[in-house]
């Protein structure tokens, strides 16, 4: 009964904390989904921990404390993934940025060049 207690008051601290979070602008969109959806697993588990024999003899496996392991290590290993991919999108787009930015600086360089020979050109007529 205490370990079905303190799993329930963790989700419910974790799920207070993003909001908290999602309130003060620190955690955003489908980062704060992703949270409560973890919040709320740990709360369910905590009520009712015989999801977890009852997910474990569905997924034939022997032994049911494992099966929040398993778990636990997938969603890590596909919130990593997601974290790479993001990154990677994120790399893509500041080298087009800076690609963008280098054009722009020569052009403005090529431009103030332009304007400055005109005027030096202006002032050799007068």
């Amino acid at each position: 009964m205490t370990a079905q207690i303190t799993a329930a008051l963790l989700g419910l601290a974790l799920a207070g904390s993003i909001l908290y979070l999602v309130r003060r602008d620190h955690l955003h969109g489908p980062y704060a989904l992703w949270w409560l959806i973890v919040a709320a697993a740990t709360l369910v588990l905590g009520f009712v921990p015989r999801t977890i024999d009852w997910l474990a003899h569905l997924s034939g496996i022997a032994y049911p404390p494992v099966l929040p392991i398993i778990i636990g290590l997938s969603l890590i290993l596909l919130r990593l993934l997601q974290l790479d991919i993001e990154r990677s999108r994120q790399e893509r787009q500041i080298r087009r940025l800076n690609q963008k930015l280098a054009i722009l600086e020569e052009e403005l360089n090529l431009l103030r060049r332009a304007a400055l020979a005109q005027s030096s050109a202006r002032k050799r007529e007068d």
